[in-house]
């Protein structure tokens, strides 16, 4: 009887965990969000480090950004700093869209821009 007891309070406990996981929320050690321009100079080191990674070539590395705004996805508003590529070969990934938190987390990178 004592170990169903303790089974029941084992699975209770990993049960009531998994509410307070979900998308919207945030691990940032971030309590302030950034400025335009601060978004602009964390999504130039992205690029940079993403190109180091040898995932985008080494043409991206000084390549500025052409724009910086924010825009509302489903979980709210986000920055998106893109870079324009003239010398990609390929005219579908001559943009790239950095996407950051407000308050400058990471969110992913892409050449669709959503």
């Amino acid at each position: 009887m004592r170990r169903i007891i303790i089974c029941l309070v084992v699975l209770l406990a990993f049960s009531v965990t998994g509410a307070y996981a979900g998308s919207g929320h945030s691990h940032s050690q971030n309590t302030e969000k950034i400025t335009e321009s601060q978004a602009s100079e964390q999504a130039t080191k992205l690029v940079a480090a993403i190109v180091e990674k040898g995932k985008l070539d080494a043409s991206w590395a000084k390549v500025q950004p052409a724009e910086v705004q924010k825009k509302t996805f489903k979980n709210g508003l986000e920055w998106v700093i893109t870079f324009d590529n003239p010398k990609e070969k390929d005219p579908a990934k001559q943009k790239l869209y950095v996407f950051l938190s407000l308050y400058g987390d990471y969110l992913g990178a892409n050449h669709i821009g959503s």
